[in-house]
């Protein structure tokens, strides 16, 4: 079977961890008990905001997708409601009527390719914003290749930046993207095939067919 890498941490049976980049979280003072709702958009903002506060986990929490759920039940934490799509803009339309009249603090990156922001204040949603934490990428010397004929897992538009960062494709390599967002980052030139669920499980599971 042709090597299977995955750019991130995740742990998986016979798949390589190849991660493309670092978090740095932030130690800051956020006053918590001013809203109602929190709304996370990956597990790195539920592990900065633990970090910060533990009391949040009292807050109605609304997850974009299953794995930020599974990080927030970590922590017993009160889960309302996990998004049906895991893009930014469709999920900030799934819950927008769930927010009216509450006070919502958004837990986020430094850099994020959604308009779920927009969307919501749009809404006239009492929306604030919290940036908990900053990715950049992982320097690799040019020395650590990759094999020829591998399957190659982006799981972010940050993934697919940093690896052309430190890596030139090989028309070899296969793609698998978690999803549309994130093969937009993706080069024309790239054999890639989205995953219609936005889960590594499933983007492993097309892997293992290539």
């Amino acid at each position: 079977m042709n090597k299977i890498y995955l750019l991130n941490n995740d742990k998986y049976e016979n798949v390589i961890n190849f991660p493309m980049i670092k978090i740095n979280f932030f130690q800051k003072k956020i006053d918590l008990q001013a809203y109602d709702a929190l709304i996370f958009t990956s597990k790195n903002g539920v592990r900065a905001i633990n970090e910060i506060d533990k009391n949040w986990i009292k807050k109605d929490i609304y997850s974009i997708g299953q794995g930020t759920s599974k990080e927030i039940k970590k922590y017993n934490a009160n889960l309302v409601y996990t998004a049906k799509s895991s893009y930014g803009n469709s999920f900030a339309l799934e819950i927008k009527e769930r927010l009216k009249n509450k006070k919502v603090l958004f837990l986020r990156a430094k850099v994020v390719t959604s308009k779920l922001n927009k969307i919501l204040i749009e809404a006239d949603i009492r929306l604030d914003e919290e940036i908990v934490y900053e990715t950049t990428c992982r320097a690799y010397e040019e020395k650590k290749l990759i094999d020829k004929n591998s399957i190659i897992i982006f799981t972010s538009p940050t993934t697919v930046n940093c690896f052309f960062k430190n890596f030139k494709w090989d028309k070899s390599y296969k793609a698998v993207s978690i999803g549309k967002v994130t093969a937009n980052f993706i080069p024309p030139y790239v054999d890639n095939i989205i995953s219609e669920k936005q889960t590594i499980i499933n983007c492993i599971k097309i892997a293992k067919t290539l």
